[in-house]
């Protein structure tokens, strides 16, 4: 038996920007395009979404597209898809250490009291918890300047098959994979 209730996916990273701009545009309006699409199976699946990420630097249609998605699936609670666009892991901590030094400005926030939780809780990612598994696609052995804090612990599963041809079979082969590891956490066992 598989369960997972939270998923992460990668969408568009902050590095993306360097693309040539035609490319930027076809592949933020074909975001969107899919975002429309999939409304109706992400409802009647009972999926909620959320969105993480520098959102602010999106386009505003895409955005709008975004908030309704989240406004119309955000009572559901089969899985919670997370979609990390304009998504990278150094801006998320320069953005976390930004809004704790503003919290320390408007003196919400002692120095003193600066702990990993504190960074945690500044994250996009502050109310999911910590992958469990990360999946990579194409044999590809780097993490991309993905969620680089909270996949401490995170167990990885590097597969030849690319992102496009991932199905269901690869992710239980690489769910049932993990299941048989011992997770040790930095300590031994």
């Amino acid at each position: 038996f598989i369960f997972i209730l939270f998923l992460i996916k990668f969408a568009f990273s902050t590095e993306n920007w360097k693309r040539p701009k035609n490319e930027i545009t076809y592949l933020l309006k074909l975001f969107e395009r899919v975002l429309s699409k999939e409304k109706a199976n992400l409802i009647k699946n009972n999926i909620k979404i959320n969105f993480i990420g520098r959102l602010n630097d999106l386009p505003n249609s895409l955005n709008d597209k975004m908030n309704e998605l989240c406004e119309s699936t955000k009572r559901n609670n089969k899985l919670i898809l997370n979609i990390a666009v304009n998504y990278g892991g150094r801006a998320e901590i320069v953005d976390a250490i930004n809004s704790i030094i503003l919290k320390i400005d408007k003196k919400n926030l002692n120095i003193e009291e600066i702990n990993e939780d504190t960074i945690r809780d500044n994250l996009y990612t502050y109310n999911l918890p910590d992958p469990d598994l990360l999946i990579r696609t194409a044999g590809e052995m780097r993490i991309s300047n993905f969620m680089i804090w909270q996949i401490a612990y995170t167990e990885f599963w590097v597969t030849p098959v690319l992102w496009p041809d991932f199905d269901k079979n690869n992710l239980i082969e690489a769910i049932i994979n993990f299941q048989k590891r011992v997770r040790k956490y930095g300590g031994k066992i």
